[in-house]
Order: structure tokens, then C-alpha cells, then sequence
């Protein structure tokens, strides 16, 4: 079941990131801010927190929220899904809950921002599989050889004509570290 955040789902958010491995104390501080802002804001800071929840509590989630100074373009700012429930469909329903509350919004595109390294592999893979299109790279953004990879949807049914591979970053060019 896919429900909204709750204070008390603070705690398991936060172990469920922790937990994943691949996020760095500075990232698992930003997911508990936006949490806090989203919890705390009258106007939700600007985020959306769903939860997918189980028999064994919650098990997956996501934040996202419009951004800023555009017109029906939000942005996917996490989607995590606990490390012994991966691969069960738990991120894929929680990626079209997630449309479907864009859409009801009057969003038109979702944006998913991405690293380039090997741990993110999986993230792309997902991204792909389920429609995302990689538009764009900036070079060394988050570190040197790590990449910031953009990958967009369309949410309103408009149809793609250019078929163009995407370029590899800079990261995937180059030796493996």
C-alpha cells in the first residue's frame, strides 16, 4: 500500500537509505531534511513523500515536488527501496504512484537526476526500463570522473520523434576506477 509520509515514518525512511550502501552521510542529511521540511512546512517545503508499505512496515519511498520556475516539470528526487525488498516491484509501483499524483498536478515531464558511477548503474537501468529518455550530462558535477546524468519522462503524451543514443559520460569512456 501507497500512502503519504508520516512523522513516524522519519526513523524507517531514514534506515532505509542508510542501508542501501550507496549514499553518503551528506546525501542520507538531505533526504532527512527535505523529510523535515515536507513535515514541518505548511506548504510541504515543496516535496511529496510517498511510502510503500507491507507486512513488514516500509519497505520503499519517494520525494518529489515541482520545480521551480517552470511550468509542469518536476523533479524525482529519491526513490529508494529497501535493500532485502529490492527487485519485487516496490520501486516501479511507487514510480507510477508518483505520475500519476504529477499528472493530477498538471505536470507535463518528470526529471530524474542521477551519478554516473557503477554503484548507479541500477538507477539508470530502472530509469530506462520504465520510459525515462537520458537528455543530458555535466561533467565531474558531483566529483571529478562522477558525473551528473539527467534522464526525463513525458507525462502528457506527447511522443518523442528523435531517436538519438545517448552520448556516455565521461565516467562510462574511461577506465573503470
Amino acid at each position: 500500500m501507497i500512502t503519504r509520509a508520516t512523522r513516524q515514518d522519519r526513523e524507517a525512511l531514514l534506515a532505509i537509505v542508510t542501508d542501501v550502501g550507496i549514499f553518503t552521510p551528506t546525501e542520507i542529511a538531505c533526504v532527512d531534511e527535505l523529510l523535515q521540511a515536507y513535515l514541518t512546512q505548511p506548504d510541504h517545503g515543496g516535496y511529496d513523500f510517498l511510502v510503500y508499505r507491507n507486512r513488514e512496515g516500509v519497505s520503499g519511498f519517494a520525494c518529489y515536488g515541482p520545480h521551480p520556475l517552470t511550468v509542469g516539470t518536476f523533479d524525482l528526487y529519491w526513490l529508494c527501496t529497501a535493500r532485502k525488498a529490492q527487485g519485487q516491484g516496490i520501486g516501479g509501483a511507487l514510480l507510477r504512484r508518483v505520475e500519476e499524483e504529477v499528472r493530477a498536478q498538471g505536470g507535463r515531464l518528470l526529471l530524474a537526476e542521477t551519478s554516473s558511477t557503477p554503484a548507479y548503474a541500477p538507477a539508470r537501468r530502472f530509469y530506462e526500463s520504465h520510459g525515462f529518455r537520458y537528455e543530458s550530462v555535466v561533467h565531474d558535477f558531483y566529483s571529478p570522473n562522477d558525473d551528473l546524468l539527467i534522464y526525463a519522462k513525458r507525462l502528457d503524451g506527447v511522443v518523442e520523434l528523435c531517436s538519438d543514443e545517448p552520448t556516455p559520460s565521461r565516467s562510462e569512456r574511461s577506465t573503470p576506477r
